[in-house]
């Protein structure tokens, strides 16, 4: 019989293009209905995409405590938020739900 061989998807190697990064992010506000740590996540895979270091560099932030911010594991500060957003090149707006 021969042996499966598999590898860890990594969402950021297909986060190509700036529109590829705002998609995923998007999809990510809707599926996860305001978490806020896996939000954050999302926003650490696009880093990841874009190079860590840069998005830190262009944040304001450490490299350390970005990657800690970014980790899904804790919900990191507005202000954090909107820094790395910024950084990433996106933008943040909002519209009326239609319920």
């Amino acid at each position: 019989m021969m042996k499966i061989v598999t590898t860890r998807y990594d969402v950021a190697e297909h986060l190509r293009t700036p529109e590829e990064m705002a998609a995923y992010l998007e999809a990510c506000l809707e599926e996860d209905n305001g978490d806020a740590a896996s939000i954050a996540k999302a926003l650490g895979d696009i880093a990841r995409a874009k190079g860590m270091a840069q998005v830190a560099r262009d944040a304001g932030l450490s490299r350390e405590s970005l990657y800690k911010a970014l980790s899904g594991e804790r919900s990191p500060s507005f202000d954090t938020i909107l820094k790395v957003i910024g950084a990433l090149g996106l933008k943040l707006h909002a519209e009326a739900s239609r319920n």
